[in-house]
């Protein structure tokens, strides 16, 4: 059953003067019984995503030691020209570190699997930068999408997780360049999903689109979409901090044919809860282990994470021979 909480979001009501907002009460509503919560978050910003290639603006980028600010760092990146107000429908605790948020948007407002949200909050100069991890369809079905931040002292995201209340409002605007968003029509491809910490809110979202649109596949007699293979290496210093394991492993039990992963922990010092020790590796990724899932001619590889990471990583697959064109990253600062 649903839940529908009394107050509504109007953005004309929480002193924002934003010319572009659309202005719109939106009924907050909370399924309980709905999918697993999802969301990103980049600490102290998003640096802008692009494929993989000569930049010199992603080079300069790296090098300078001024800290930009998620609006800089985006600047060329794909936005929305509207802003949608929300309002905040239900917190967890995913880790000591990262919190879950769920918002109720305005029925209007849509995304493709692996965007970010401008997150726009009232009394916060700042505006954060934090990519969807729930799915499209969990939005189709809830007119909800969620958000999972980990703490830092960047004002937005120490405000999630020190002023942050349910029915809190806020606004937000959809952008970025680094999606999966196939259409039936399309050929099929093998995902190979790379995150490194809460780079994984992209590819979660991204991996949950998948799984919708296998089971739109499995009701239709596979009428509807080309689905390939998809295959997710995800790092974290330990098994607490690796966000939605439980929701992983059972796309990956669900659709064995399918879903495989690897999960890896770099500073593990307790002993892996025996449940989820045949998916967890000590230490970090391989270039052995993305070699077995690289295959040039199907393989499409989304990398998100520390910049030195998926640096690294780029030059690893293209090395294997994945060309350029087939490598999207995303850079989390």
């Amino acid at each position: 059953m649903l839940r529908t909480w009394g107050t509504l979001c109007d953005v004309t009501s929480v002193g924002w003067n934003l010319p572009d907002v659309v202005a719109m009460s939106v009924p907050c509503i909370f399924s309980s019984a709905g999918r697993s919560f999802s969301l990103p978050c980049p600490a102290a910003g998003l640096l802008c995503c692009r494929l993989l290639g000569p930049s010199s603006a992603i080079r300069r980028n790296m090098s300078s030691k001024r800290q930009m600010d998620h609006l800089e760092r985006t600047a060329n990146n794909y936005r929305q020209n509207a802003l949608y107000p929300a309002q905040v429908c239900g917190i967890i605790n995913e880790s000591e570190t990262v919190k879950r948020l769920r918002l109720a948007v305005h029925p209007d407002f849509s995304f493709k699997a692996g965007q970010w949200v401008d997150f726009f909050i009232p009394g916060v100069e700042k505006v954060g930068g934090f990519s969807m991890c729930s799915s499209p369809g969990l939005l189709q079905r809830e007119g909800v999408v969620e958000l999972a931040v980990k703490y830092t002292k960047h004002p937005p995201a120490h405000w999630v997780h020190t002023m942050c209340t349910v029915g809190s409002q806020v606004a937000m605007r959809v952008g970025g360049d680094f999606f999966f968003d196939p259409s039936p029509s399309d050929p099929s491809v093998d995902l190979l999903l790379v995150a490194g910490g809460v780079g994984i809110n992209p590819l979660f979202s991204i991996l949950l689109h998948t799984t919708d649109l296998l089971q739109l596949n499995h009701a239709s007699g596979g009428r509807d979409y080309n689905i390939g293979s998809a295959h997710l290496c995800y790092s974290a210093k330990n098994t607490q901090e690796l966000l939605f394991k439980s929701s992983i492993i059972e796309a990956c039990r669900e659709f064995p044919d399918k879903f495989s992963c690897d999960l890896h922990v770099t500073q593990q010092s307790t002993d892996v809860d025996s449940h989820l020790q045949p998916f967890i590796n000590r230490g970090r990724i391989t270039e052995e282990e993305l070699q077995a899932h690289v295959d040039p001619q199907r393989t499409l590889c989304f990398l998100c994470g520390p910049p030195p990471m998926i640096e690294a990583f780029s030059k690893t697959l293209v090395d294997l021979g994945l060309p350029k064109d087939r490598i999207l990253f995303e850079k989390w600062w």
